[in-house]
């Protein structure tokens, strides 16, 4: 006899904890974002302090001074006298220079400092042969600071993992094991508790495998279409439609891309059915007497959050997107028919955004 609460919890647990792989996705993406936007922020109260500290250098306008004051061209009382004075001048900077390299070299010689009194600043070139260790300045808003390993320049603790820095074929990797772990629990769960295959909306027969691959493939092709044209649609209107995640699992070689579409999105695809679809309407519904419909509708709204990565376009084209795979599901009773869909919106959407390069939302605005 089939154990249906065993399956029911089983299947409540395994949602939620996708739900909450895909919080953490998310979260890990914004504190990348607002960790650079801080770095952006601080780097330009550097650079005016940088250039303002160039302005106002007493440094060049000294020199100015001593350069308008020793040039023979300079404006005088009379020639003769300019010229007199020139020459004095000249003999009183050649003295200077000869005092200051005799005391240059007693002060070298007795290994005492040249000019002891001279404020000593982390631009000293002799200061940071001197130093040793990270150098820290003593205002902690100053981003140009050295920070310890593992830590934001503004002190708060790095992620331990940053998505961007993983490669396109360590992210292929990375989805298909925590999808491929997700689906086994669910078919152990299935074969431990015995719940009949046809709760599920399976079938093994020549007629369930004609119509799923023309029924999925024709609803596929449309559905596309539809989500592409809507998605495109509320881009332009002014809604968030966040395209990172797909970017980043974008393959740069011809095997990553066979990876992806061979074994990658057929796992997601069969997954994300198998959850949304067989087991939270056609188990349930079979097991507890509950309306598919209901059943699709809350199906519809979980499947949505759990795409919370595509912004809030992402989540409202993916709310409507899966109450229509759970109407077909509903009205034709196949898994099939909606597995070969789901897997044929995901492939068009790599093939032809991330293989091809073609926007729609710039298609339609043209």
């Amino acid at each position: 006899m089939a154990q249906w609460a065993t399956f029911a919890g089983v299947t409540g647990v395994v949602l939620v904890l996708l739900l909450v792989l895909s919080h953490l996705t998310q979260s890990a993406f914004s504190d990348d974002d607002s960790t650079a936007s801080d770095g952006a922020d601080t780097a330009s109260p550097q650079s005016a302090s940088a250039s303002s500290a160039r302005d106002d250098s007493p440094e060049f306008d000294s020199e100015s001074d001593r350069r308008d004051s020793h040039d023979p061209a300079a404006p005088a009382d009379g020639e003769a006298g300019g010229a007199d004075s020139s020459a004095g001048a000249d003999a009183d900077t050649d003295a200077e220079t000869a005092a200051e390299s005799e005391s240059d070299a007693t002060a070298d010689r007795d290994g005492r400092s040249a000019a002891p009194d001279r404020p000593t600043t982390a631009n000293d070139p002799t200061t940071s042969e001197r130093a040793v260790g990270p150098q820290r300045t003593e205002s902690p808003s100053d981003p140009a600071r050295i920070t310890e390993p593992g830590a934001h320049s503004d002190g708060r603790p790095q992620q331990e993992l940053d998505p961007r820095s993983l490669s396109a074929g360590e992210l292929l990797a990375n989805v298909a094991l925590s999808q491929g772990l997700f689906a086994s629990v669910l078919l152990g769960a299935v074969l431990y508790t015995g719940i009949p295959v046809g709760a599920l909306g399976i079938e093994f027969s020549t007629a369930f495998l004609r119509q799923g691959l023309v029924l999925g493939t024709a609803a596929g092709l449309v559905l596309y279409a539809a989500n592409e044209i809507g998605a495109a649609a509320a881009t332009h209107i002014g809604f968030d439609h966040d395209e990172r995640l797909r970017t980043l699992l974008a393959p740069d070689t011809t095997w990553e891309w066979l990876v992806l579409l061979a074994f990658v999105l057929p796992l997601i695809a069969g997954f994300e059915e198998l959850l949304f679809r067989a087991a939270l309407i056609g188990a349930l519904s079979t097991g507890f007497g509950v309306d598919p419909w209901l059943l699709a509708i809350v199906s519809s709204i979980a499947f949505a959050l759990g795409h919370g990565m595509q912004g809030s376009v992402g989540i409202l084209v993916t709310g409507l997107l899966g109450f229509v795979l759970a109407a077909v599901f509903v009205v034709t009773g196949s898994f099939l028919v909606v597995f070969v869909a789901h897997y044929l919106i995901n492939a068009l959407e790599f093939v032809v955004h991330e293989g091809l390069e073609f926007d729609w939302a710039e298609t339609l605005e043209s």
